[in-house]
């Protein structure tokens, strides 16, 4: 076939292709442009899911009479700087022919106006052809108003979702660009009703956490902690959601750099490996984080919808946000979210006795210091969390000895055990239901991690060697690891082809179900692979060792050990979760429980 040079309308719309995906990519770019125009209100409004009409309203800078055709010419644009150096854009550009791709494939009209001007100045374009610029009516500002869009390519109509589909991705668009600016207002209606409206706040930092309730949910103001660090350059603010308060996607994580919404695999996996510890599999932690970077520290043309960006050294970036949100997690000390307090409460029936427990909160992030944890039979060292002395079955379950001033702390004062599993203790104005397995499991493995950092974990002896046998696959797998595994604790040797012997295990484990361990340890190593170290999977191998070594479930304890457990719970960061991410305790409010009983 001969080669020859295609059409400017044919060339508009393969651009357009690239850039106007659906309706929101549409609000996408005007929006954009308002903000860049330093608009302090964007109004936007829609038909059809935005098949009729997008109408998108500002009161920015505005423009001439004879910038208006320049707005939807190809290669013209107002988002570069004087020298066009591409690697400089402080703008929401640069990528793509916005306006004139949106032109190409739309009956677009633009209304403009300067704050000196007489008056405003009004341009159509319809398919591709452009009227000449009139005078029209408008304050300072400009309305761009997209009607019929893809009447000139009808085929991308049919891959269009429902009305509700594309307003939902039009929501999303504006809420993220509204998270980004809480110092804009802004407001989307369908023509029927408010979808979104988001007042502006008087400075852009202090309005955030507010802007970021208002579109993630009240919610997320209650159980998010500040995130804020800088390094070499580079600055990280925002919100992220204590482990507890989780979402079943990672639809709630907004990223955001040099205030630009971006769904990024280095930031996202950023946000996995730092919250890979606390939060089990399937679930998803909420937040919102911003990076600002100098301009040319990244590559923001990555995308043609600006989606994606390259930073120059990913590297410190990742380590920045990792580090960053862990210490932020680990300041909120033994909070846990009030949403399942309420979900708590909601599984309440009053009459039928019934109760879900469900996931705890407590605002307070103070960590006590391990003077406050009473030296108890059995338990000298509840740091180790060992528990091993032999406990004698209490005669009752009720503990009525127990001084008034330990309901001052926040986990309160043990005041009993149920179905052998559950701690209820009493604070100053509630109730809190503990999880005597799942709460025991988090201090084990903080404590495994600490011991790790600081040199090694202490071993015990067995008396007795302990012989467990397995495949000889399995066999395998441990022998060959067993250097790796005696850093970890547990010292084991090959004891004929189809059994191992135990002679140590971690000191803090006590008397844990060491076959247990040892089994599971041999199917995960199975998974590993033989290329990785174990120390690579510290986290898995600690979790299985805790599991193992915690007080079961079942197990009757005595007031003094309840009590310690519930200090030392005050005192370890992150115990408002077990390590699969499951929460340890819930905390009912008084006032609420009156409210379930008509007391109130």
């Amino acid at each position: 076939m001969t080669i020859r040079l295609l059409p400017d309308g044919v060339i508009n719309r393969i651009a357009a292709g690239e850039v106007v995906e659906r309706p929101a990519s549409v609000v996408k770019e005007l929006v954009e442009n308002a903000i860049d125009a330093g608009a302090g209100q964007i109004d936007v409004r829609v038909s059809d899911g935005g098949r009729a009409l997008i109408q998108v309203m500002d009161d920015g800078r505005g423009m001439a009479r004879d910038e208006l055709p320049l707005a939807i010419a190809r290669h013209a644009t107002s988002k570069l700087p004087r020298d066009d150096d591409l690697s400089n854009i402080s703008t929401l550009g640069f990528r793509g022919e916005a306006l004139p791709s949106i032109a190409a494939v739309s009956r677009l009209e633009i209304v403009s106006r300067q704050a000196d001007a007489e008056n405003a100045w009004s341009l159509a374009i319809e398919g591709g052809t452009i009227d000449t610029p009139s005078p029209a009516a408008r304050a300072t500002g400009t309305t761009g108003t997209v009607r019929d869009l893809f009447f000139a390519t009808p085929a991308r109509l049919k891959f269009l979702k429902t009305e509700r589909t594309e307003l939902g991705h039009i929501n999303d668009i504006i809420s993220r660009l509204a998270m980004a600016r809480p110092d804009i207002a802004f407001t989307l209606t369908d023509g029927s009703r408010d979808v979104l409206r988001a007042t502006a706040g008087a400075d852009l930092l202090d309005n955030r956490l507010a802007r970021l309730a208002l579109i993630i949910g009240r919610d997320f103001a209650e159980n998010a902690v500040e995130v804020e660090a800088e390094r070499e350059g580079v600055r990280l603010t925002g919100f992220a959601g204590i482990p507890t308060y989780n979402r079943a996607t990672a639809r709630a994580q907004y990223l955001f750099v040099n205030g630009r919404p971006v769904r990024d695999r280095l930031l996202a996996g950023a946000v996995r490996g730092a919250y890979h510890d606390f939060i089990g599999g399937g679930r998803h932690p909420v937040l919102a984080l911003f990076i600002e970077l100098p301009p040319d520290a990244l590559d923001v043309n990555v995308h043609p919808a600006k989606t994606e960006v390259r930073f120059r050294d990913s590297g410190m970036v990742r380590g920045l946000i990792v580090g960053s949100l862990k210490r932020a997690l680990a300041a909120a000390g033994h909070r846990a979210a009030t949403t399942v307090s309420h979900a708590a409460l909601g599984a309440v029936r009053p009459g039928d006795g019934t109760f879900q427990p469900a996931l705890p909160a407590h605002s307070g992030a103070t960590a006590y210091p391990r003077a406050h944890v009473p030296n108890l039979h059995g338990l000298s060292d509840v740091a180790a969390a060992s528990y091993q002395a032999p406990l004698a079955a209490p005669s009752g379950d009720i503990v009525e000895d127990m001084p008034d001033a330990a309901e001052d702390f926040p986990l309160g004062a043990a005041r009993g055990q149920v179905h052998g599993t559950y701690i209820v203790s009493q604070t100053s104005d509630g109730i809190v239901i503990v999880d005597q397995h799942a709460a025991h499991e988090r201090l084990v493995y903080e404590q495994m991690k600490a011991a790790l950092d600081s040199g090694g974990v202490a071993r015990q002896m067995l008396l007795l060697p302990e012989v467990v046998e397995l495949e000889e696959s399995a066999v395998a797998r441990l022998t060959q690891r067993q250097h790796e595994l005696a850093d970890l604790g547990l010292v084991l040797e090959g004891f004929g082809p189809g059994a191992v012997i135990i002679r140590e295990t971690p000191a803090m484990l006590g008397e844990g179900d060491i076959k247990g361990l040892v089994r599971d340890l041999a199917e995960e190593l199975a998974e590993f692979g033989e290329s990785v170290a174990l120390r690579e999977k510290l986290s898995e191998v600690c979790s299985s060792m805790a599991c193992h070594g915690s007080v079961r479930a079942g197990r009757r304890l005595k007031a003094e050990e309840m009590n310690a457990l519930l200090r030392q719970m005050e005192a370890t960061p992150h115990s408002g979760q077990c390590n699969h991410g499951r929460p340890t305790y819930i905390e009912l409010k008084l006032a609420d429980i009156e409210k379930l009983f008509g007391r109130r």
